[in-house]
């Protein structure tokens, strides 16, 4: 984003953002600069990650057609969201890590 426009003196509307979060007293956002290898494998990691949730998914649905048991497809949903929510903790260690090395 521009800083300042040098000939009419405007600023881009992040700027001004940034300003009124200055001002009341909120730190500005981090600038993390990462190599184009870093932003690569930290995608790489999200689009693994986003395929792991949709077979996850498809799966569940797919389980649920032939489950008629409530008890049963409340078991099925818990294991489902266990599993999602495992995905998504792996997904953003690894994220954390990868920051971590940039």
């Amino acid at each position: 984003m521009a800083d300042k426009d040098k000939t009419t003196g405007m600023k881009s509307a992040y700027e001004l953002a940034l300003e009124r979060l200055e001002k009341q007293g909120i730190e500005r956002p981090r600038e993390e600069t990462f190599s184009d290898d870093a932003r690569e494998k930290i995608a790489e990691a999200r689009r693994k990650a986003e395929a792991s949730l949709a077979e996850l998914e498809i799966l569940h649905k797919d389980r649920l057609k032939t489950l008629y048991d409530p008890s049963k497809r409340q078991e099925e949903e818990e294991e489902y969201l266990r599993d999602r929510r495992r995905i998504e903790d792996q997904r953003e260690r690894k994220i954390e890590e990868l920051r971590g090395k940039a």
